[in-house]
């Protein structure tokens, strides 16, 4: 037999997920995985109900639905302060995943470097190697996840091909200022590089900080492939509804990409999500309060506990530093985490490409009872894991 894909001979299954199942292994409050438990909202599961019995059970347009293209283009144009053109700036995809990967295809080449800032979600990575492309890692830098513009600027005289921006960020929730994306800004113009965002944060947001879309900064627009989804911003990841936005030329080539990936995203949940698209500015300043409260609620259960945390700037992710319990390995202590103590979290080092082993993320988009019977459960942290279980 011939060898398989050397391409992807060194991946894993992923950590987050693989996390998941060691939640329910032993019955663990999960805080890894990040989804809520709460529902979405009413008027998106009502929609849901009613598109069951109309006609939108085939294709749709591969792209993306009129009705959702649309409804998204309105949305974004308030938001970015810039027209979006609905039939020649927007690719609908099957989640924000399947939106980087098409962007990282629609403009690398085999061959071509990618710099991906460190900590990254653990995705981007492998796009970047399922691309054929070598990606190149930047480092933030803990406590508060800035970069040395110096180190950026070695990386961008590797003359990459692009570079991927999360902000806000997965998993250390920084959201980056705009001083920072000017920076950033001026450097993929100097190099030619393209820059592909995740914003799948971008309605999470703590005051007084505040999300800028790369695409808008001077002269961005035409390099930027702006990536996104829905999952975050509705309470609906299992929807898997997310999208490109790009200029036309972009675009055009990125709709090609999609279509041989995936062909196209779920017609009837985009034709029920155009509700939740319609939503006025009140639903996003709820969004931000509900999510300010469950942050507050839960870093100051940690703070109680004394255990060292970060405090994000947006996402609904934490980072605790569990340097005081001696382990050699993160991935270990999550394990004895679940086991013995019941809360899942995912370690640090699966998201650094530095060698990063004490810290591990947890994260707090669920009820409120759920974050208080995890905080409940983290009271015995200190006793229920000691050298005995290293």
């Amino acid at each position: 037999m011939q060898s398989l894909s050397e391409r992807t001979a060194g991946f894993t299954d992923s950590v987050i997920r693989r996390m998941t199942r060691v939640s329910m292994q032993y019955d663990a409050v999960n805080l890894s995985q990040g989804f809520p438990d709460f529902e979405p909202p009413k008027e998106l599961l009502d929609r849901l109900a009613q598109v069951a019995y109309e006609d939108y059970h085939q294709y749709s347009i591969t792209w993306g639905s009129q009705n959702f293209r649309e409804a998204l283009a309105a949305k974004q144009t308030y938001f970015m302060g810039r027209r979006i053109d609905p039939n020649t700036e927007i690719v609908t995809t099957c989640g924000s995943t399947e939106a980087m990967m098409a962007a990282m295809m629609t403009v690398t080449n085999p061959g071509d470097k990618v710099i991906i800032f460190s900590p990254f979600y653990e995705n981007y990575g492998a796009d970047t190697i399922l691309s054929g492309a070598e990606p190149i890692y930047v480092p933030l830098v803990p406590p508060d996840f800035h970069f040395d513009a110096n180190v950026l600027e070695d990386a961008f005289r590797q003359h990459p091909k692009a570079i991927i921006l999360c902000n806000p960020s997965n998993p250390c929730g920084k959201v980056f200022t705009r001083e920072e994306l000017e920076t950033i800004a001026a450097l993929a113009e100097k190099y030619d590089t393209y820059v592909i965002t995740d914003e799948v944060y971008e309605h999470i947001v703590f005051a007084p900080n505040k999300h800028t879309y790369f695409a808008t900064l001077p002269g961005m627009w035409e390099r930027t492939l702006s990536c996104s989804s829905l999952s975050k911003t509705y309470s609906v990841t299992g929807w898997r509804l997310g999208y490109i936005i790009a200029p036309p030329e972009i675009i055009d080539r990125a709709k090609k990409v999609h279509d041989f990936l995936t062909v196209g995203a779920a017609a009837p949940l985009q034709e029920a999500v155009v509700t939740g698209l319609k939503f006025g500015q009140d639903y996003y300043d709820d969004l931000q309060a509900k999510y300010t409260h469950k942050k507050d609620l839960f870093l100051k259960g940690l703070d109680d506990l004394k255990i060292a945390h970060t405090d994000p700037q947006g996402a609904y992710y934490v980072l605790l530093d569990i340097a005081e319990f001696g382990y050699e390995s993160d991935l270990a202590f999550c394990e004895d985490l679940a086991h013995y103590v019941g809360v899942g979290a995912v370690p640090g080092s699966s998201f650094f490409r530095e060698p990063v082993n004490n810290l591990i993320r947890l994260h707090f988009a669920k009820k409120d009872e759920t974050l208080l019977d995890a905080l409940n459960r983290l009271e015995g942290l200190r006793d229920k894991i000691k050298p005995k279980h290293r």
